[in-house]
C-alpha cells in the first residue's frame, strides 16, 4: 500500500485474520493497494462452551471483499492449524496454493476428500526458491518443527522485507531433511529486515529444545525394556519423524508395524511414497494380519494421544474398537503431551487402559517442535529486524516474546502486539493500527458451516445445563377452545415416571394460564406462549430454583 500518509513512507498492510490470542486457526493477509497474499490458512479445535462444534475455520469476509487482489495461499507446513480450513475456504476463494513438497501432498489429501483437487492450482515449491505474486516476492528458508519440510518465509515487499518464522524450532540432528538454514536469516539480517513474525508458542520456556533424534533413544529403552509385549504407540498423526523413529526401534526388535487411524493411514502412506519415511520391505502389516503374528513381533502406531472421543486409541481403550482388544501385558507409549484443555480426555483414556491391565507410558517420548527462549533469541540475533510482530500463541505468549525482542534490541516502541483482525499498517518510518475487519472464527457443524452462531450455543448450553419442557395443545381451529392438552414432556429435567406430581402441577399452572388468557380474549398464538412460558418458568424457579428451557407447541384442527 505506497504512499498511503503524509511522509512519503512506502507502506504495506498486515492484517492477522486468526492465530493470535490463541493457539491454532493461523492465517495472515498482506496487502499492498493491488495485491493481496495469504499466509496460511488454519483451524482450531472447539472451546469447551463450543457445544457440538466439530471445528472453528476464519472468517474471510475481508478476502472475499477484495477478492480480485488476492494472489494465493502460502502455505508454511502441514499441521492442521496452518492447512485444515483450506478445503472450507477454497470454495469461496479459489486461488493458487503454494507449498513445500510434503505440505502440498497433505494439503492434496484433504482436497481429494473434498472433491476439489481439480479445481484448485498448486504449485510445490523448494527451498531458496523464489515466487511473485503482484506485489509481493516470497522466499522459502528451511527450518525444522515436528512435521518435515517445513518452511519459514522471506517475503520482499515494497515496504521492506518481512521474515515469518512459521512453527519453528533449531535441531541440530533432525531426523529428515537439513538443519534450519541459520545462515540465510543471517544473510537476510545483514540487507535489513523491516519486521520479524516469530513463532511465540514456547517463548516462555528457558533454554533450548531437545532435538526429535532424543525421542528415539527412548524408544529403543522402552522397547528393550518391554520386549515380551505388544507395543501401541499413540502420536500426532503429522509427526512423520516420530514414526520413523517408532519405526527404526520396531525394526531392531524384528517386529511388524501396523497403522492405526484414518489420519494417520493418509499422512504415513504419503510420507512413505515420498519417500519421508523409509520402511523395509514386509514391515509394515494390515490390521487383518495382526492375528498372524505373536505379541513380541507387534507395533502399533495410532492416533489418539489427545483424548479424542472417536480416535482410534479411544475406541481401543473403551472397547468398542473392532479389530483390537487390550490385553493384560499390552504396553501403550503416549507419545506427546496434552494439549492444554485435553488433560481431562488424556486422563480418562490412559486409566480405562490402565484398568484393563495395560502398562502406559507417558514419560519422557515426546520433544516440542516449537522454539524456546535461546533459539527465539538466536533468529533475533541473526534477523535483527527493526519492528517485532510476535504470532502464533495466546497473549502471555506474544506478550512474552514482546520481552525477548526488547532484550535483543528491539525498541520497546518498536513491538507490536496485534489482535485477530487489526489491520497494521507498516513501513520503514513508522508501524501502527489503523483498523480492525470482520475476523471471528465460523463455527463448522457436521456439514454446516456458519449455520451455528451465538444464540445456538446459548440454547445449546441453556438445554445441557437445565434440560427442557415442552408443553403440547391442541385449539379448535377458530374458536380456540382447547381440545386435547395440555401434555408435559420432558427431557433432562426430571425423569417423568418419578416426578408424576410435578408433572400434574406443570399442567394445572398451564390450565390457569390459559383461563387468564381467555378471560383476556387472547387468541394470538405468539401471546398464549409467551404467557405459558412466563407463568411455567416462574412457578418452576419457585418450586425448584431450576430454570428448564420451556417449548410450547400449538395445533389447531
Amino acid at each position: 500500500m505506497k504512499k498511503l500518509n503524509n511522509s512519503g513512507d512506502e507502506t504495506i498492510r498486515i492484517i492477522p485474520l486468526g492465530g493470535l490470542e490463541q493457539i491454532g486457526m493461523n492465517i495472515t493477509a498482506f496487502e499492498t493497494e493491488s495485491s493481496i497474499i495469504v499466509v496460511d490458512c488454519g483451524l482450531a479445535f472447539p472451546e469447551d462452551d463450543m457445544l457440538g462444534v466439530d471445528l472453528v475455520i476464519p472468517d474471510i469476509t475481508y478476502l472475499e471483499d477484495h477478492r480480485d487482489k488476492v494472489k494465493g495461499f502460502v502455505i508454511t507446513h502441514g499441521h492442521e492449524d496452518h492447512i485444515g480450513s483450506l478445503p472450507y475456504v477454497l470454495t469461496r476463494l479459489n486461488v493458487p496454493i503454494y507449498a513445500t513438497r510434503l505440505t502440498m501432498a497433505i494439503i492434496e489429501n484433504k482436497l481429494k476428500e473434498h472433491n476439489l483437487l481439480g479445481n484448485v492450482k498448486r504449485k510445490v515449491i523448494s527451498y531458496g526458491q523464489f515466487i511473485n505474486l503482484g506485489d509481493f516476492r516470497i522466499e522459502f528458508i528451511c527450518t525444522n518443527h515436528s512435521i518435515a519440510d517445513s518452511a519459514a518465509l522471506a517475503i520482499y515487499t515494497p515496504a521492506g522485507v518481512i521474515v515469518h518464522t512459521g512453527d519453528f524450532k533449531v535441531d541440530y540432528t533432525p531426523v529428515y531433511g537439513n538443519t534450519i538454514d541459520l545462515a540465510r536469516f543471517g544473510e537476510l539480517g545483514k540487507k535489513g529486515v523491516l519486521a520479524l513474525m516469530c513463532d511465540s508458542t514456547n517463548v516462555l520456556k528457558l533454554g533450548f529444545t531437545e532435538s526429535e533424534r532424543t525421542v528415539g533413544k527412548t524408544f529403543d529403552t522402552i522397547f528393550d525394556d518391554n520386549e515380551k509385549s505388544r507395543i501401541i504407540v499413540a502420536t500426532f498423526a503429522s509427526n512423520v519423524d516420530r514414526v520413523q523413529q517408532i519405526i527404526n526401534s520396531a525394526r531392531k526388535q524384528n517386529r511388524k508395524v501396523v497403522i492405526e487411524g484414518r489420519s494417520m493411514i493418509n499422512i504415513v502412506e504419503t510420507a512413505i511414497e515420498l519417500g519421508y519415511i523409509q520402511v523395509p520391505p514386509g514391515m509394515m502389516i494390515s490390521m487383518e494380519d495382526m492375528n498372524n503374528y505373536p505379541d513380541d513381533k507387534l507395533v502399533l502406531i495410532t492416533t489418539g494421544s489427545q483424548g479424542e472421543s472417536m480416535a482410534a486409541l479411544s475406541r481401543i481403550a473403551s472397547n468398542i474398537h473392532k479389530k483390537v482388544t487390550i490385553r493384560p501385558g499390552d504396553v501403550v507409549i503416549f507419545s506427546s503431551r496434552p494439549i492444554p484443555g485435553n488433560e481431562k480426555s488424556v486422563a480418562k483414556v490412559i486409566n480405562e487402559l490402565s484398568m484393563k491391565g495395560a502398562k502406559v507410558i507417558i514419560q519422557d517420548t515426546h520433544v516440542s517442535g516449537h522454539a524456546c527462549e535461546e533459539e527465539i533469541k538466536l533468529i533475533y540475533s541473526l534477523v535483527r529486524p527493526k519492528y517485532s510482530i510476535p504470532v502464533h500463541g495466546e497473549y502471555r505468549h506474544l506478550i512474552g516474546q514482546g520481552e525477548v525482542a526488547k532484550k535483543m534490541g528491539v525498541k520497546k516502541e518498536n513491538v507490536i502486539i496485534l489482535r485477530s483482525g487489526d489491520v497494521l499498517e507498516i513501513g520503514e518510518k513508522h508501524a501502527k493500527v489503523v483498523d480492525r475487519v470482520q475476523s471471528a472464527g465460523i463455527m463448522v457443524d457436521g456439514l454446516g458451516i456458519g449455520d451455528v452462531g451465538n444464540i445456538v450455543l446459548r440454547d445449546r448450553q441453556h438445554l445441557s445445563e437445565n434440560g427442557l419442557i415442552v408443553v403440547v395443545m391442541t385449539f379448535e381451529r377458530g374458536s380456540n377452545i382447547l381440545l386435547a392438552g395440555p401434555d408435559i414432556v420432558s427431557r433432562g429435567f426430571v425423569y417423568v415416571r418419578e416426578a408424576e406430581n410435578l408433572m400434574d402441577e406443570c399442567r394445572e399452572v398451564v390450565n390457569i394460564a390459559l383461563d387468564r388468557l381467555v378471560d383476556r380474549g387472547v387468541t394470538d398464538w405468539g401471546k398464549i406462549k409467551t404467557e405459558i412460558k412466563d407463568a411455567l418458568a416462574d412457578y418452576l424457579w419457585k418450586k425448584m430454583k431450576r430454570n428448564p428451557m420451556i417449548l410450547p407447541i400449538i395445533s389447531e384442527v
